[in-house]
């Protein structure tokens, strides 16, 4: 278990994928997203989500970032902040407002 204290450190943020490719060189099958957070800068993701989704499907959607997580290399592109998704048995379902949000909104 963490601490609220601990939970509280966690950044996360709303943000609207303005770009996805396929990562052709990540050891899995992932996308290569570009997400605008609004006041907080465009960030670049790398997520395994191409089960459920077609790259031409995930643009203008909004998705709930980790947005304060040391960025890693991933394939193609270093990844600065990770998509937050259920692990379900379709595969990842990402996580997005149920309605439009600013970009950048911080989730609580």
């Amino acid at each position: 278990m963490i601490s609220i204290e601990d939970f509280d450190k966690i950044e996360m943020r709303a943000g609207t994928i303005i770009d996805c490719k396929i990562n052709k060189k990540a050891r899995k099958p992932a996308y290569a997203l570009i997400i605008d957070f609004g006041n907080f800068g465009i960030k670049k993701s790398s997520a395994q989500i191409t089960m459920l989704y077609e790259p031409e499907q995930l643009i203008g959607k909004q998705v709930i970032c980790c947005t304060n997580l040391t960025s890693i290399h991933i394939g193609d592109i270093t990844s600065e902040v990770r998509i937050l998704g259920t692990e379900s048995e379709q595969g990842v379902v990402l996580l997005m407002p149920s309605e439009k949000v600013k970009n950048g909104d911080r989730v609580f």
